[in-house]
């Protein structure tokens, strides 16, 4: 697990969907969505509930998240 990808993480959450988290991060989409599954891959959990376009945190997400801020709080 890399700090770009705890970044990624939060501002996912905080824009609420993958392309304008993108677009936050001048990244583009299918980077940012790799890089997510790959996190919920290495970490055996669901990160996101994906319906349509709208996401939103999973419980595992939500406390990654909160992780995932204090930790980039403290870098």
């Amino acid at each position: 697990m890399e700090l770009r990808t705890l970044r990624y993480l939060v501002a996912i959450a905080d824009a609420g969907t993958m392309t304008a988290a993108a677009q936050l991060l001048h990244v583009s989409q299918p980077a940012l969505s790799r890089q997510i599954m790959d996190l919920e891959e290495e970490l055996h959990t669901t990160i996101f509930d994906r319906s349509g376009r709208v996401i939103s945190l999973t419980s595992s997400g939500t406390y990654l998240v909160n992780r995932a801020r204090q930790i980039l709080a403290l870098t």
